[in-house]
């Protein structure tokens, strides 16, 4: 069995493959996070560079490039990798803000746990939030959407035809804006709830001065909390799935502004 010629455009041309797939599978949710080892997403973009670049060799450029260019096309390729991670991130950070503004205002303000996925502390509700927001990703098979982002990012937008400067950044910040309105929906029933509930026990303190309002306010804003969240859990769930079936046309939207 005789070797494959290992030219240099070859190899150029793996490396310049491998920073458009890593810098997605680093990106990806799930696997982004702090709980999976550096040296398995390492392993994972490897091998999905090699399983894909029999398909998206032909699409790679048969010149060789001096190291200065060969460095920014490979800069260009992580940045579009990174920005297609970004648009998964931020259904994500929706879900988790949500779940933020519920403990705050349910009284879990000095809650807090270790999120292994971000490294640092995070709100209780919060990463309960996430952690619904993860089980629904990987339910609904959202992962394989960006494997297949891999490909038709090569079919749509070959390494040298990369254009940065055009309507990607702005749609990226449109993105971002929806999803700060999409946490806003998630948390606004349980909002409602809780500032009715506030403002009936505002009442009573008026009516009967000798309440203790506030010892009464803790018990009574989690219980609604946590009953308002269970009765609304099939809502929560639907709008993310909403969400993650959107990823696909998002997709496809930020690759033509490129």
């Amino acid at each position: 069995m005789e070797l494959p010629d290992f030219s240099l455009p070859m190899i150029q041309g793996f490396l310049i493959c491998l920073a458009r797939v890593g810098a997605m599978v680093g990106s990806i949710p799930v696997f982004s996070g702090g709980q999976t080892p550096v040296q398995i997403r390492v392993a994972l973009a490897f091998l999905f560079a090699l399983v894909a670049w029999p398909v998206v060799e032909s699409y790679m450029p048969a010149e060789t490039y001096a190291p200065l260019e060969l460095g920014v096309l490979v800069a260009k390729q992580t940045i579009l990798g990174l920005m297609v991670g970004l648009l998964g991130q931020l259904v994500f950070m929706a879900a988790e803000f949500a779940g933020s503004l519920i403990g705050y205002q349910m009284g879990f303000a000095a809650a807090n746990v270790f999120d292994p996925t971000t490294q640092r502390q995070v709100a209780l509700i919060s990463q309960f939030q996430g952690v619904l927001a993860i089980l629904l990703f990987l339910a609904l098979d959202v992962h394989h959407l960006f494997l297949e982002a891999i490909i038709a990012s090569f079919e749509m937008l070959p390494p040298d035809s990369l254009n940065l400067s055009g309507g990607a950044v702005p749609y990226l910040v449109e993105v971002a804006n929806h999803s700060l309105i999409l946490s806003i929906k998630l948390v606004a029933p349980i909002l409602a709830l809780l500032v009715l509930s506030n403002l009936i026990l505002g009442l009573m303190s008026r009516v009967f001065p000798q309440l203790n309002v506030f010892m009464l306010s803790f018990p009574l804003n989690i219980g609604i909390s946590f009953i308002i969240m269970g009765l609304t859990f099939s809502v929560f769930a639907q709008t993310l799935s909403q969400e993650f079936v959107l990823l696909a046309d998002r997709f496809l939207q930020l690759f033509n502004l490129l």
